[in-house]
């Protein structure tokens, strides 16, 4: 009996994923912003793909982009010399530096309210 190279298994392993141009040009700008080294911590979020979380060295200012899948946000982290990841942890976490305008920007429009309405679930508190 003849052996015959398996095609199934090589036409089934995934191609390497490349990175973004404008990702990692964007992110390589906040990295020269940030002293020339950053933390990326890689977060799955869901259908839109995952977010590159970004804690800057020198002030521990937060950026972020999102890219399609893991493998691209490892391809990401490997194209760019001074960015390493990282799990969010008290170090971190405490490093991390969110400025007011960041908040604003989280808020989105309940941010410029002025009156809130009750809360709905009053009976229940």
């Amino acid at each position: 009996m003849s052996e015959q190279p398996d095609t199934d298994v090589a036409e089934a392993t995934p191609a390497a994923a490349s990175a973004p141009n404008d990702v990692v040009a964007a992110i390589r700008g906040f990295i020269g912003r940030e002293g020339g080294a950053a933390k990326a911590v890689l977060q799955p979020i869901g259908a839109a793909g995952v977010r590159i979380t970004l804690v800057g060295e020198s002030g521990g200012i937060l950026g972020d982009r999102v890219v399609d899948d893991l493998a691209t946000a490892h391809a990401v982290v490997d194209a760019i010399d001074g960015l390493e990841t990282a799990e969010w942890d008290r170090d971190l976490t405490s490093a991390a530096t969110v400025a007011p305008s960041h908040y604003r920007k989280m808020a989105g429009w309940v941010a410029r309210q002025r009156r809130f309405p009750k809360a709905r679930n009053n009976a229940i508190l």
